[in-house]
């Protein structure tokens, strides 16, 4: 997998989108207990169609890092970066250079929600929250399972709206 070649437009906009992801995740997400609701992962999504899974990957799990510091709800694991990471390269490699459709956001949606948000996120939540996995996992399948439809759906405008305003020398 070899990462494009990174372009001062590229900077710009990874900055823009790891800076959006930080509002979206830590201003307009809503956090109850162990569960948080919010819509990040749309600007990581833009990178993955933009420019792969790499800087996906890399663009989340910066920002993953700089919104824990600027805000943060606890003390810094580092397990919710590599998870922030995996799900952007997840994004790019079901996005990149390919046709966005309901299915392929569908696929991607599912793989994220359950591999990374359900799956890998529960794992780090024992350790700080000290329950374990199955009690957690009960509580977080329901948010992630209805997740997946959102997380299509959203995905799908964004590529038909957003997409097209950005501009094609800058992809």
């Amino acid at each position: 997998m070899k990462a494009k070649k990174l372009t001062t437009e590229m900077i710009v906009v990874i900055a823009f989108m790891v800076a959006l992801e930080i509002v979206l995740s830590k201003l307009v997400s809503v956090n109850i207990s162990f569960l948080r609701i919010g819509f990040g992962f749309l600007p990581i999504a833009i990178l993955a169609i933009l420019y792969g899974p790499i800087w996906a990957g890399v663009g989340y799990a910066i920002g993953d890092i700089i919104g824990g510091f600027l805000f943060p709800t606890g003390a810094f694991f580092p397990g919710f970066t590599v998870t922030a990471a995996l799900t952007g390269v997840l994004f790019g490699l079901v996005l990149y250079n390919k046709k966005i459709t309901f299915v392929r956001a569908l696929v991607v949606s599912a793989l994220v929600c359950i591999l990374c948000n359900l799956l890998l996120n529960t794992f780090w939540l024992t350790f700080i929250l000290g329950k374990g996995f199955a009690v957690l996992l009960a509580s977080r399948a329901i948010k992630e399972i209805v997740a997946i439809p959102v997380m299509a759906v959203l995905i799908v405008l964004i590529d038909k709206t957003v997409m097209k305003a950005i501009p094609q020398k800058a992809r």
